[in-house]
């Protein structure tokens, strides 16, 4: 996810402090992915130095310094939204990790961390849909509301895949001889 672009698409409505920012950007993504004030204001100086943002007048009572987003920051901002996300330029998939690296690993159970980890996003679905029949229609709700659809397409896909993840060890380890050290395990205190 990009900080930077999320920043100045929040300064094209117009000059804002850090903490407002932030304010603003835990509002639109529903908290799904909370800044730090600090990871804020860090940005901001990185988006300065750029060019991309100026400072907009002098801090205010509480020493709070408004930013302002340039013209060569708007470009960057226009072109951010006109280029499609990369699946190249995600971050790395953990659980993707995590399996491929249970299913080489003497002595794991790959089918029990399959199925902790489908219990463990079934529970996060069921919490997602609980938000979503909260949610309102309302036009200032829709920000959250697509990244909560998001939040809840990519966790029923989890769910198939974990699915596909199980058939396949499943159908990997009845092909193996019973004595073959990559053998995924079925229960480790047989394997001790």
């Amino acid at each position: 996810m990009s900080i930077r672009h999320g920043l100045l698409a929040l300064l094209e409505r117009g000059p804002r402090h850090g903490y407002q920012l932030r304010a603003e950007f835990d509002a639109a993504t529903g908290e799904t992915w909370p800044l730090n004030v600090g990871q804020v204001y860090s940005t901001l100086d990185r988006l300065e130095r750029d060019g991309l943002v100026l400072q907009d007048g002098d801090p205010d009572a509480d020493g709070r310094i408004a930013y302002r987003i340039t013209d060569v920051g708007q470009a960057e901002l226009r072109g951010w939204f006109g280029t499609p996300v990369s699946a190249k330029a995600a971050p790395r998939d953990e659980l993707a990790i995590k399996l491929a690296l249970a299913v080489t690993t003497p002595g794991v159970d790959v089918l029990r961390v399959v199925q902790l980890q489908r219990t463990a996003t079934m529970s996060g679905l069921q919490e997602l849909t609980r938000l979503k029949s909260r949610a309102t229609d309302a036009e200032a709700d829709l920000a959250w509301s697509l990244v909560l659809d998001s939040l809840l397409f990519r966790a029923e896909a989890e769910i198939r895949w974990l699915d596909h993840c199980e058939a396949r060890v499943a159908r990997a380890a009845a092909r193996r001889p019973q004595n073959s050290v990559a053998a995924p395990a079925t229960d480790q205190a047989s394997r001790r």
